[in-house]
């Protein structure tokens, strides 16, 4: 190819939008654009890169014994209804009618869609197990799309779908799968990590995991242990808690105002320690504020947070230095949906006071933390305004009817297989399989007869790579001071070859020589064949960042070409070292 004939618009400067590394790149090297946010343009070397990733994706689907589909990106609103998803999924669902005023959805995932095939196409055991994939454009509005291509609102996926007859076929296929993901990733040069994942929107009834590719921009955290190797996504980490009961007293140098508005400096002796006490706390609403006023740390209080569960008003308690986990408070609940209350829903309710929420009076179901429900003593609001107890004590204060563990895994806490000290790292989610069991044959009505004449629900899984995230990861991962020097397994070419002059007649007939030879030795070109400064072809090239690149300059008269950047910074050298152009054949089969 040659890069005079080729759309490879550079950039010198990254856009303002551009917030991570891996993202700059590919806006500066001509490979994406964005049209709309979220909405990018995948430009010529953008689009090969993609191609490889898809070819690399399409060989193992295959060997793993899954079969191509191509389903529609527009599906009715009515499959969506049958599975009671319509609603499930929020406005993150890309919703339109038509002219006829029909309800659609642009899909995120299609398990409706092909759910509906396997309903009406097949009814005989005989006819599973099977695995349909598919690779195509996805669509998920994306509140606040950011990082480029990988949290977008149009995105390029694979996504595969089985059929099993019973659980063990599931098995065997999950398996299958797993190994497959890993292959890929592999093939494609990430550092990555298999970890416990929660199923999400997508649902499921059994074990879901997800692959990781471990980058600091990466919106994911990963728990690992490095004694026992348990891994899991942070939503679903377990722990063992690094403490157990705290004792806690407002300090006695803390300054408060007492019920008869007389400025006290605020005291707890041993006598009395089980006293509730009032707080006067004037306009101190969040749990930095309380903290700094009572001269406590955080880990000394109680939050206390309300939500809506399936629209029932309910009360979660945390730690004042702990987050809520509310996947977990969403599956102690069992509640198909969970909203944090906002100051509207509470309107109804006018003991309830954002800021100066408690447990004590509260008179909504609860669910506490098991760490709350290990402190001797603790802060809280009092559901009034302005004011806050001190010296509350869970169990006697307020009852401890429902105690779990509802939030997140925190930094010191133990693994939960071994004990050892947990490990927080980041990442970017580039797969994700799952074991959906028969959700959606059973709300969608699928359904086969087994060997024995029996009607039965098909047992799912599925299986989600993401095409253009894998793209943005290798990107984050591959980025170094002057651009990506991308993996030869999907970079856009394999060699580089950077003519200083092209109007020398040597140096383009040894430029086509090369070519050829390395054309027919199976190598994928780039011929820079502009009529451009030698500064701006190496910048260009370092923007590019092919695996080899090959100078050919004024040693051309000699059959000496040299080799580019990446050969220099591989070997430490500062100055390019010439060689003859079969060397240099040599070298690319060395590299590649």
């Amino acid at each position: 190819m040659r890069q005079s004939e080729m759309l490879v618009p550079t950039l010198r400067e990254a856009p303002a939008e551009a917030d991570a590394a891996g993202h700059r790149w590919l806006l500066r090297s001509g490979m994406i654009r964005q049209l709309a946010a979220g909405v990018y343009s995948y430009l010529p070397l953008g689009r090969r890169i993609l191609l490889n990733v898809e070819r690399i994706v399409r060989e193992e689907m295959d060997r793993a014994g899954c079969q191509e589909v191509l389903l529609p990106i527009m599906q009715p609103a009515e499959l969506w209804e049958e599975s009671g998803r319509y609603t499930q999924y929020g406005p993150e669902l890309m919703r339109l009618k038509d002219r006829h005023a029909r309800e659609f959805a642009l899909g995120p995932t299609h398990e409706e869609v092909v759910t509906s095939l396997a309903r009406d196409e097949v009814n005989s055991y005989r006819k599973l197990p099977f695995t349909l994939y598919q690779i195509g454009t996805k669509f998920r509005d994306e509140r606040r799309p950011r990082f480029g291509l990988l949290r977008g609102r149009e995105f390029i996926m694979k996504d595969a779908y089985s059929f099993a007859s019973d659980w063990e076929e599931l098995d065997r296929t999950y398996q299958a799968m797993n190994t497959a993901y890993s292959r890929i990733l592999e093939r494609c040069g990430l550092e990555y990590i298999r970890v416990e994942a929660d199923a999400g929107t997508i649902g499921g009834q059994g074990e879901t995991h997800e692959f990781m590719a471990l980058a600091d921009v990466g919106e994911d955290t990963i728990v690992t242990c490095k004694h026992c190797g348990y891994a899991a996504n942070l939503e679903k980490a377990g722990y063992q808690a690094s403490g157990s009961s705290l004792k806690a007293a407002p300090n006695e140098d803390a300054t408060s105002i007492s019920d008869d508005s007389t400025a006290t400096a605020h005291k707890c002796d041993e006598e009395a320690a089980n006293t509730l006490v009032r707080i006067q706390t004037p306009g101190v609403r969040t749990i930095a504020e309380l903290s700094a006023f009572v001269g406590e740390d955080a880990q000394h209080m109680i939050k206390t947070l309300l939500y809506q569960a399936d629209g029932q008003l309910v009360a979660a308690l945390v730690r004042g230095d702990h987050e809520l986990n509310d996947i977990a408070l969403k599956q102690v609940l069992g509640a198909e949906e969970l909203i944090l209350a906002d100051e509207a829903s509470l309107a109804k309710y006018p003991n309830l006071t954002v800021g100066f929420l408690g447990p004590i009076g509260l008179g909504l179901p609860m669910v506490v933390d098991a760490d709350v429900a290990a402190m001797e003593h603790a802060i809280t609001g009092a559901n009034e305004i302005d004011v806050h107890y001190s010296n509350v004590q869970p169990g006697k204060d307020f009852a401890l009817d429902k105690v779990e563990q509802i939030r997140f895994a925190a930094e010191g806490d133990g693994c939960p297989v071994c004990g050892e000290r947990l490990v927080f790292t980041k990442g970017i989610e580039v797969g994700h399989i799952f074991k959906l069991g028969t959700k959606y044959s059973d709300a969608m009505g699928a359904s086969f007869l087994d060997r024995n004449g029996r009607q039965c629900a098909p047992v799912m899984g599925c299986y989600g790579i993401g095409v253009s995230r894998l793209m943005a990861a290798i990107a984050e991962q591959y980025a170094g001071e002057d651009g990506i020097r991308w993996p030869a397994a999907i970079a856009p070419y394999h060699v580089h070859l950077i003519a200083v002059s092209w109007k020398d007649e040597q140096q383009r007939q040894l430029t086509l020589e090369l070519e050829q030879q390395l054309l027919d030795e199976g190598y994928s070109v780039l011929v820079d064949d502009r009529d451009e400064r030698p500064g701006v072809k190496f910048k260009d090239a370092e923007l590019i960042g092919l695996p080899v690149q090959i100078v050919i300059g004024r040693g051309a008269a000699d059959g000496q070409v040299e080799l580019g950047s990446h050969a220099l910074a591989a070997s430490g050298e500062t100055k390019r070292k010439g060689m003859t152009a079969q060397e240099a054949i040599t070298y690319v089969k060395e590299q590649l």
